[in-house]
């Protein structure tokens, strides 16, 4: 009301004819700290694309930290797809047998009884070694030195148990993946 009131006075129309460049600026300056005034908007340059293959690892891992240590999975009816005789040794997460990360397996689970290392054998195979651990099944999680291929690595909680363990041929009973 009062801006239109201005704008019928005599005296504002005097000033606008008087000087219009003057009013032009004093316009413009109003709208520049007008602009300036306001909000404005936060552009963030994230990536919000998720890899699922690594969100399945990161839980395959956490859930790992929670499997009992224990037990063994069960072994199905089926006998296994082939036998075979490789040499075996044995390991421990020592960094000086492993890599800067002893208690990962290549497939991201935590060491622990039945983990077998393999180079020849695709990850999640399971095995069997009878003539040592009769029923026991072993999986394949762990991966060897690329000059290692036919040959298996168990995993031992001790060490003074791997180094009596050695090098041994021992015949492996390898089960399909179901």
């Amino acid at each position: 009301m009062v801006f239109v009131t201005l704008f019928t006075s005599k005296k504002l129309r005097k000033i606008l004819t008087a000087s219009p460049f003057e009013c032009a600026a004093i316009v413009l300056m109003f709208l520049v700290l007008g602009y300036a005034a306001m909000p404005q908007q936060v552009k963030a340059d994230v990536d919000t694309t998720v890899d699922m293959r690594s969100v399945a690892l990161e839980v395959d891992a956490i859930q790992n930290a929670f499997k009992s240590y224990g037990q063994l999975p069960e072994s199905d009816l089926r006998g296994p797809a082939y036998t075979i005789t490789v040499p075996a040794t044995a390991y421990n997460s020592l960094v000086g047998q492993t890599d800067s990360t002893p208690f990962t397996t290549a497939s991201g689970t935590t060491t622990r009884h039945g983990v077998i290392a393999a180079n020849f054998l695709p990850i999640g195979t399971r095995i069997k070694i009878p003539e040592i651990y009769g029923d026991d099944v072993f999986i394949v999680e762990d991966r060897m030195n690329a000059r290692y291929w036919y040959k298996i690595d168990i995993w031992m909680e001790h060490y003074d148990d791997a180094i009596q363990f050695g090098l041994q041929d021992v015949t492996i009973e390898v089960y399909p993946n179901s």
